[in-house]
């Protein structure tokens, strides 16, 4: 794996981490302790994010991975960054809108789905020409 897919893996992880210290911090706000996960809307709302978010990170990381590993390089490890960058964002633009008002996420949701997409479209065309390769 290339060092700067590693980083861009790295501020997936802090992205997540943002996400659930937004669940604490909305439990703390609301005064709803665990298990609960209901009766508050800005605590249901960071739950959901952290769920969403969860639910993303392995579709994004094997993706990413494997557009690494099989996309040529310049493309592989660029475009992978690239792309992670993107996700990221979306994931950032996502969680922000989200916490605002649960209609204002569908624009960081459409961003890091599009990144997803094209991560798995290119490790797909990367490791279906690598076997048609004899790789």
């Amino acid at each position: 794996m290339n060092a700067l897919v590693a980083l861009v893996t790295l501020a997936a992880m802090l992205i997540y981490l943002a996400t659930v210290f937004g669940v604490g911090g909305a439990r703390r706000k609301s005064g709803i302790r665990a298990p609960a996960m209901t009766g508050d809307p800005l605590l249901e709302r960071a739950v959901r994010v952290q769920m969403n978010t969860l639910e993303w990170l392995p579709i994004f990381l094997v993706t990413l991975w494997l557009f690494d590993v099989f996309v040529p390089a310049p493309y592989g490890p660029y475009g992978a960054a690239g792309l992670g960058v993107v996700w990221i964002v979306g994931r950032y633009v996502y969680m922000t809108g989200y916490m605002a008002d649960a209609s204002k996420r569908s624009t960081g949701f459409m961003v890091q789905g599009l990144a997803c997409l094209l991560l798995l479209l290119g490790a797909i065309g990367g490791a279906g020409w690598a076997l048609v390769r004899g790789g």
